[in-house]
């Protein structure tokens, strides 16, 4: 009965269940094996709501809705322009800039590609950019946010390891040093990328902007109110005077006022259409994130953390091999599955055998995202792909030639931050 039962929930996974449900019908299925009572569930999902860090995760979806309803994608493009466009192949660095900065505020990769790419592509064009270099540009760097504060996957990586540290003799996870350990990698990927395009631009003959020092005092000015936010995350919580959830509380209400009450670019009648649509995307997290503790806890009362590490140690005599294997793993993974989905259904497994093999949970969780990050825009079905497909009205097959090139540069720079630790967390340990 249990091998049938486990057939079915094969086929709905494959015919394209929930995953919420997917996740759950395999931990009672594990758990029912194992003559445990399943009452057991209700546990599991329970201790997610034990955990201090959960409401920093609506709060800081809200805020990153409102700033993705509002012009701060207008003000972070023109900050860039004025700060980078006097360099060479600055407006390619003004392209990473800015959506590395929108990606970090709002949380959402398709999004910024959606938010920026109608204004930053004709630029491009009219400079005398290359098509092809253009689109593959703003589709990689859609996701290159997502190591910088208050990134939403950095976050929910945090409470699932959290979570985990409880069930496991495992060092403790805290979400700011995860933060501050992603600033530096996040700076080596925009860095390498802007080099590549200075060589694969060295043919070309691209007009800069002039350096203006008004324009650059505008432009701040303009985005005063915007720029101070991963200061207000990093700086509350690493003074001590803030916890995350208090920080993210002060950041949803300083996004609201700002939006809301001083720029006045959201409208009091769009604040419930904009809870609304927030909050139904957090309760899908939500939903998954709870099932996952039950998955998780259903892994290790099986002891199948420490089988697998058992199997690897096995199998893989060295943490430089497994790193190989890991970023292989997690790069297919990347381009298959949806960073949340593959955060709750690959971190209970993985974590347990990294720290095995001696590995920070830290350094793990930023290893994790930025194979997630380069996922996003991965042949066959990186998302990105599709959103910059749709937003450019160019086939997929176009977006694969252009974006090849710029996947091998990120590639190179998650080697750096894979077999180089002291870069993530030279800062935090």
């Amino acid at each position: 009965m249990i091998l049938v039962a486990a057939l079915i929930l094969v086929v709905m996974a494959l015919l394209g269940a929930p995953l919420f449900a997917v996740l759950l019908g395999a931990a009672g299925l594990a758990y029912y094996g194992m003559d445990v009572d399943l009452s057991v569930l209700h546990i599991d999902v329970y201790q997610l709501s034990d955990s201090v860090v959960l409401m920093a995760l609506p709060l800081f979806t809200f805020a990153g809705f409102l700033l993705s309803e509002s012009r701060t994608a207008d003000r972070m493009l023109r900050v860039s322009q004025a700060a980078f466009g006097w360099m060479p192949g600055g407006l390619a660095l003004v392209a990473l800039s800015a959506c590395a900065l929108f990606t970090a505020l709002t949380g959402g990769s398709g999004v910024t590609i959606v938010a920026l790419g109608g204004l930053l592509l004709p630029a491009l064009l009219k400079a005398g950019y290359p098509g092809r270099f253009g689109t593959g540009l703003i589709t990689t760097s859609g996701s290159l946010g997502l190591l910088l504060a208050p990134s939403v996957p950095l976050l929910i990586y945090g409470i699932i390891a959290q979570q985990m540290s409880q069930q496991l003799d495992m060092p403790s996870v805290e979400i700011v040093d995860l933060y501050i350990a992603g600033v530096m990698p996040a700076l080596l990927m925009i860095v390498l990328l802007y080099g590549y395009c200075l060589w694969a631009l060295r043919g070309e003959t691209i007009p800069r902007q002039a350096f203006s020092w008004r324009e650059l005092g505008a432009a701040l000015w303009q985005a005063r109110w915007e720029l101070p936010l991963p200061l207000v995350v990093l700086g509350g919580v690493f003074s001590g005077l803030l916890v995350i959830s208090e920080a993210a509380a002060v950041t949803a209400l300083y996004v609201l006022i700002v939006e809301v009450l001083v720029y006045r670019e959201i409208p009091l009648r769009r604040l419930p259409s904009i809870m609304r649509e927030s909050m139904v995307m957090v309760g899908g997290i939500l939903l998954i994130l709870a099932v996952a503790m039950s998955f998780t806890g259903a892994l290790v009362y099986a002891n199948v953390p420490s089988a697998l590490f058992d199997f690897m140690q096995e199998h893989v005599s060295s943490p430089l091999t497994f790193l190989i294997l890991l970023n292989i793993v997690l790069l297919v993974l990347g381009a298959v599955l949806d960073i949340f989905a593959a955060l709750v259904i690959m971190v209970p497994l993985l974590l347990p055998v990294a720290v095995g093999y001696g590995i920070d949970p830290v350094h793990l969780g930023i290893i994790f995202v930025a194979n997630m990050q380069i996922g996003y825009f991965t042949p066959p079905v990186g998302m990105n792909l599709f959103v910059a497909s749709y937003r450019f009205k160019q086939p997929i097959t176009e977006l694969y030639r252009s974006t090849i090139p710029f996947m091998f540069v990120l590639i190179l720079a998650l080697l750096v931050i894979t077999y180089v630790p002291a870069l993530s967390l030279y800062w935090v340990r």
